[in-house]
């Protein structure tokens, strides 16, 4: 007979403490029906950030658990001393029946009365604001026909190295015999053109009206570079921003049905505003890298990235972390941008890091010569390789995900 639900759920809860290290933090784990895991986050109610950073990283962390299907967190803290038992001062958080529950243990500032706003940091939208921003229900959607899997290669902040990670990752996978695509979608400042030496080039037309895509060292690339004037400023807006993406996705010979593409990788805008957005709702992207480099102003930003990804249900593989520091001729390290920051961060969202790419002349210099540092031979080469490396294994264990344990007793 079917035997013990309850002991699978609780080996279940017990994955997950071990995954978030066992925090003091951590009141309690329970897992229900359908993998659903419920954890109870002790927080400090005077500080709201560190708490809500505390929360997305909890949740990420549970969710890459194997049989873990869906994350619910429950706030809680001590009132702080002089604090009455106030019901009209609260913070709502969902319990684990999905509805709105009322927490009167961590007090909140009134709301502002209707069709008013403050500007101060902390400041709460009206539910009607919110619910316009709020991401719709991830609802399954239809492969692109001649590409099998799809990452996006993203940074919340620009000027990290994003799109240098992309062409020589790319790249790398190309060298390795890969067939792989490379879709330039920064569109407000395309640099693959000149990292590829393909500035002059431009895209022919199929007999089917479809744009073909430029061959570079191995690669299928497009991108708004070879459609616009170099110097010209796009000045667009998001639903302009995200047509010009779609068209260059949906309109392009990227690969057929007997013979797709291994991979499409798409060298996305820095940030986290409409572009970003439109591509995790409205492409069928497999998964996501993320870029940072050590210093903190770019990791805060890695959280801000990382929490739209899981809200808009797209994994994210790992991080790879960019001028992670830079080697004299003596072979001494110099930690110019911080150390240890990219792991410490991957830690703490639960998430490997894939690479840590040191401050190398021969990278910059290939990306300016239009010809990838991946295909060269030395330790720029050998970075790249393995992170290409890394990423095949991450994106084949999305597919291998073993399924949720079942305990049969008699």
């Amino acid at each position: 007979m079917f035997g013990s639900r309850q002991k699978s759920r609780e080996k279940l809860a017990a994955a997950v403490r071990h995954a978030l290290g066992a925090p003091e933090w951590l009141e309690s784990v329970t897992v229900g029906e359908e993998g659903r895991a419920i954890l109870v986050i002790r927080a400090d109610s005077r500080d709201t950030a560190a708490a809500e950073a505390r929360r997305i990283e909890a949740e990420n962390a549970a969710a890459r658990i194997s049989g873990i299907e869906k994350v619910t967190t429950v706030l809680t803290a001590e009132k702080p001393p002089g604090h009455g038992h106030s019901h009209t001062s609260a913070r709502q958080k969902e319990d684990i029946s999905g509805q709105i529950r009322t927490n009167p243990d961590i007090p909140l500032t009134p709301s502002p009365p209707a069709g008013t706003r403050r500007v101060t940091k902390g400041a709460r939208l009206s539910d009607e604001a919110l619910s316009q921003g709020a991401p719709p229900p991830a609802t399954p959607m239809r492969p692109i026909p001649g590409i099998a899997r799809i990452l996006v290669v993203a940074s919340a902040k620009g000027g990290v190295g994003k799109s240098t990670v992309a062409v020589n990752l790319a790249a790398a996978m190309a060298r390795a015999g890969m067939k792989v695509g490379l879709l330039d979608a920064d569109i407000y400042g395309p640099s693959i053109p000149t990292m590829l030496g393909t500035v002059t080039a431009e895209p022919a037309t199929s007999p089917a009206k479809k744009l073909i895509p430029v061959e570079a060292h191995g690669m299928k690339t497009l991108s708004i570079g070879y459609l616009s004037d170099p110097d010209a400023p796009m000045i667009w807006r998001g639903p302009i921003v995200m047509s010009a993406i779609t068209q260059l996705l949906n309109d392009a010979e990227w690969g057929t049905k007997e013979d797709p593409l291994d991979l499409l990788i798409i060298d996305t805008p820095p940030g986290t505003g409409d572009a970003q957005l439109a591509i995790a709702q409205k492409v069928p992207v497999t998964a996501a890298l993320i870029v940072t480099t050590p210093q903190e102003v770019a990791l805060a930003d890695v959280r801000r990235g990382a929490a739209m990804f899981a809200k808009t249900h797209v994994p994210v593989i790992g991080i790879a972390e960019t001028m992670s520091w830079f080697e004299d001729p003596a072979g001494n390290r110099h930690y110019l941008m911080g150390e240890g920051g990219g792991a410490k961060m991957a830690q703490a969202l639960g998430l490997p890091l894939l690479a840590e790419i040191p401050m190398l002349q021969t990278i910059r210099e290939a990306g300016d010569a239009g010809t990838p540092a991946a295909l060269s031979n030395g330790p720029a080469a050998d970075i790249f390789l393995k992170l290409a490396r890394n990423v095949a294994i991450a994106l084949d264990e999305l597919v291998t995900k073993p399924a949720p344990e079942i305990v049969f007793e008699d």
